[in-house]
Parts: structure tokens; C-alpha cells; sequence
């Protein structure tokens, strides 16, 4: 299985502290010999293919905000929030900070983008493009910096197709870009 730091829910903190490694071209945690994370910015030399790997999307089902478990009032605010069936995160528990990707793992990526002269066989993200987001919801989701960026790849990158899920639905949104959330296809 090959893991992409795509979910924005992932333990990054445990995440993080397995050691890194080259596989395929890119960086990589090795989580166990069967299932490999894919880190952020990575382009991976798959069969003759190469894979854009980005990860990561900012949490949309946060209204009740960011719990910090060690605040005097923490179980107050909790219960006030479970009472009110108001979605929270707590950090470091169910929230990271690291769901958002940080200039430098951007940057990386576009490095990475360049020496392959911005061509890619796949993209695989989690979360999509800023234009791509807007006609999947409608106005629900607003853009924000990882979008933005994503968009800026969108672009500036020529590519065959675009995966990615964060929108918990399997549609192909265009001829190039497919969300897919709970299925799983063979690409090559």
C-alpha cells in the first residue's frame, strides 16, 4: 500500500518520526515494507511513469474550532461542544497543524516539478485545485492557501490525470482531474 500525506486527519507526529528515505525517485516514509508514505512535493518514477505526490487539505468540518487538551477549561469547552453537536478537533489528537503544507514542502515541490521540466504523468493530492474545488462545490469550500497553490501546479504543469479525495465523492470532474474517495483504480 503507498500512503500519501493526503489525509488531514493523519497523526503527524507519528507520522514524522519514522526515518526518511529515497524510494522511486522521492522521499518517503517507510512506515513498514508494505506500506509507504509518500511525502509531499515528490515526483516518484513508477514503471516508467512519473507521479506527482502533494498531500494534505485544510479540515472543513472544524465549526467548533481547535480544542488544546492542556487549557484549564478544555473539558468545559468539550462538553459544551458534544452537548451543542458542534465538530471540533483536538490537537494533537485529531488535528495537526501539518494538515496544511508549509512553504518550504511547496517550494520543494516546485523544485522537483522543474527538473522534470514541469511534466508529469499523474498528480496525486488529497485536495484539489482552486478552480477545481469551485465547480465541485458550488461556493461551499472557500479557497485557501493549499488550493491556491495547487492551482498554481494546475497551470503551470502538464500532466495526464490528476487524482485526488478529499471531497468524499468518486466522480471525474473534467477529462483530466478525478476525485475519487472509495474506490480504487489501476492507472498506467
Amino acid at each position: 500500500m503507498i500512503y500519501i500525506t493526503g489525509d488531514c486527519h493523519g497523526n503527524f507526529d507519528r507520522l514524522y518520526a519514522y526515518p526518511v528515505e529515497k524510494w522511486h525517485g522521492g522521499k518517503v516514509h517507510k512506515i513498514r515494507p508494505s506500506v509507504i508514505h509518500l511525502m509531499r512535493g515528490q515526483v516518484f518514477k513508477l514503471d516508467g511513469k512519473k507521479i506527482f505526490a502533494f498531500g494534505g487539505a485544510r479540515s472543513h468540518n472544524i465549526d467548533g474550532g481547535i480544542l488544546e487538551p492542556d487549557t484549564p477549561d478544555y473539558k468545559k469547552k468539550k462538553k459544551e461542544l458534544d452537548k451543542g453537536w458542534k465538530p471540533y478537533r483536538i490537537n494533537h489528537l485529531s488535528w495537526w497543524k501539518e494538515e496544511v503544507p508549509t512553504e518550504k514542502e511547496k517550494e520543494e515541490g516546485r523544485r522537483n516539478l522543474l527538473k522534470y521540466n514541469n511534466e508529469v504523468d499523474f498528480i496525486v493530492t488529497h485536495c484539489c485545485a482552486s478552480s477545481t474545488q469551485a465547480l465541485l462545490s458550488h461556493g461551499m469550500y472557500k479557497p485557501d492557501v493549499l488550493t491556491d497553490y495547487l492551482e498554481e501546479i494546475r497551470q503551470t504543469v502538464k500532466f495526464k490525470k490528476w487524482f485526488f479525495g478529499h471531497y468524499h465523492d468518486n466522480r471525474n470532474v473534467n477529462a483530466e482531474e478525478i476525485l475519487l474517495w472509495e474506490q480504487i483504480i489501476r492507472i498506467g
